[in-house]
């Protein structure tokens, strides 16, 4: 394939042996992650019957990840990004033995549920903890990998693959709790995360940008200080945070399915991949047919039709709307995965790439994650309907302030 050809073909990176390696590696990697956050979604609500402790399940990952994000991007811009990578992995799987620990018959007998809960919330802290070194380290290797004339195309077959694993793994985490049973899906799920590391292994050491190792807060400083002078990173990533905050009706999706759908286990399951089914579909569709102008207003639309998807969601009685609420609410945030990770792969420069998508990566840690808590909470102190209502609403709030504070955003385009 001739060069010029190259840059028009939106599947160009696959040409290149060592990208395909990261995409499956990675894929199948995120594969049995999200097939663990599935399990032990279902396990918390199971043992403890409680939606705040889903809550502190969320919050028990974030307050690591978010301690250690700054310092992480610091560490990783100063060392060899594929080792960093290959060692959080190894440790991801040492967490999953943790838990097939804990979900033991004779450890659970032994301890009781609400001192499992607490060993398991113990356990996702440490992961949260990787998750601040895995996430940057992941991001980083795509522009060493591939050229920057295809980092476009490279960063849409990314994030495709990301949610077609993301998909995967919560649909047949549902699926294996039905069938296999929750203590037999953790040996499964070992057995997935190795396959992932195999791949990722086949990627050859990559050069540091970053020889000179400065005082830890200036370098940390230099990240922060680009990310806010950029407009266009700061505002996407603020967007993103407050909507998924406010929005984050997933972290229930468990109560939903056994409580208000009763649809158990494998429903479930599907509830749960619903959202990244709608991702995979528009980043798919994004993937061969760009956005080509005015990406800075798609970004606001879709993050409002977030809102209002999240609000119908939580009025349904019906699964099959309440899938489908999720799922077109899955499209609008692959319009925003998209939006941000173009962004963050064409303006930032390689040598400070570990340290801004590190600030990345707390944007999306707390969104996520604090947004889990929050639902906890509100669903305690609201109920679980109302509580969901109340966020969809904020989100759309959010969104109409950020329109007129954020101007840079809105006009932006690439």
């Amino acid at each position: 394939m001739s060069e010029p050809e190259s840059h028009k073909n939106p599947y160009a990176p696959l040409y290149l042996p060592e990208f395909r390696n990261f995409v499956i590696g990675r894929a199948i990697f995120m594969m049995g992650l999200r097939m663990t956050v599935t399990i032990l979604g279902w396990w918390m609500y199971e043992l403890t019957n409680s939606k705040l402790a889903l809550g502190f399940l969320g919050l028990s990952e974030v307050i690591p990840a978010l301690s250690l994000a700054l310092y992480a991007g610091h560490y990783i811009d100063l060392h060899e990004k594929r080792k960093v990578l290959l060692t959080t992995l190894i440790l991801f799987t040492l967490c999953v033995v943790f838990y097939f620990l804990l979900s033991l018959p004779q450890t659970q007998l032994k301890w009781g549920h609400w001192s499992v809960a607490a060993g398991i919330c113990s356990v996702v802290a440490l992961s949260g903890a990787l998750r601040a070194f895995s996430g940057p380290s992941f991001g980083s290797l795509i522009s060493q990998i591939v050229p920057r004339e295809i980092l476009p195309q490279a960063a849409s077959i990314s994030s495709a693959s990301w949610l077609i694993a993301s998909i995967s793994g919560h649909a047949i985490g549902g699926f294996l709790i039905a069938f296999a049973g929750i203590n037999k899906s953790f040996l499964i799920i070992l057995c997935i995360l190795y396959t992932g590391i195999f791949f990722l292994r086949k990627i050859s050491p990559k050069p540091i940008y970053v020889t000179k190792d400065g005082r830890t807060w200036q370098s940390v400083k230099e990240g922060l200080q680009y990310v806010f002078k950029t407009k266009e990173i700061a505002g996407a990533m603020t967007l993103d945070l407050f909507a998924v905050l406010f929005g984050g009706a997933v972290a229930l999706v468990p109560v939903f399915a056994k409580d208000i759908l009763k649809v158990g286990p494998i429903g479930f399951g599907w509830l749960n991949a619903a959202t990244d089914i709608g991702s995979i579909i528009m980043v798919t569709i994004l993937t061969i047919w760009p956005m080509r102008n005015r990406q800075g207003k798609k970004l606001f639309y879709a993050a409002s039709g977030f809102g209002v998807c999240i609000i119908l969601f939580a009025i349904s009685n019906n699964f099959w709307l309440s899938f489908l609420a999720l799922l077109v609410s899955g499209c609008m945030d692959g319009v925003s995965v998209i939006v941000r990770s173009t962004i963050l792969q064409l303006k930032v420069p390689d040598e400070l790439r570990g340290r801004v998508l590190s600030v990345n990566s707390m944007f999306i840690n707390s969104s996520n994650e604090l947004g889990q808590f929050e639902s906890g909470v509100a669903a305690k102190i609201l109920g679980t309907v109302p509580s969901v209502i109340f966020g969809g609403c904020m989100t759309l709030g959010v969104t109409i302030i950020t329109w007129f504070k954020a101007p840079a955003l809105r006009k932006m385009q690439y």
